[in-house]
């Protein structure tokens, strides 16, 4: 089975904007919906806290206390599509980063679930 790990906004889902959590985020993994095309294993789930500084760290530091190195990261449907965005980064720019760091590839969004 595949094995990703996903990115969640820490502000969106601290805050309660339509997101009470990453429920929606692992449901998709687990059925292969959204953006997965079929199911998958989650071996992390790493909240991005603003100002996103240590994102890229976080998340190398999450495959290197796993001892697992992810198939895919995805970056999790409120971070990449958030309304207002983020302030401090785009979603691009971040998925630019990770994938920089880590070499491995990174997908936008996670789940269509309203």
């Amino acid at each position: 089975m595949k094995q990703v790990l996903l990115v969640g906004c820490g502000a969106y889902m601290d805050s309660g904007y339509g997101c009470p959590g990453e429920w929606r985020c692992l449901k998709a993994a687990t059925v292969g919906e959204g953006k997965f095309t079929e199911p998958v294993q989650v071996m992390s789930f790493v909240k991005c806290s603003c100002p996103g500084r240590s994102l890229a760290a976080n998340v190398g530091m999450a495959m290197k206390l796993s001892e697992m190195k992810p198939e895919a990261i995805y970056l999790s449907s409120c971070l990449a599509n958030a309304k207002p965005g983020c302030p401090y980064s785009t979603a691009e720019e971040m998925s630019q980063l990770i994938q920089g760091k880590t070499g491995v590839p990174v997908i936008l969004g996670t789940h269509e679930y309203h």
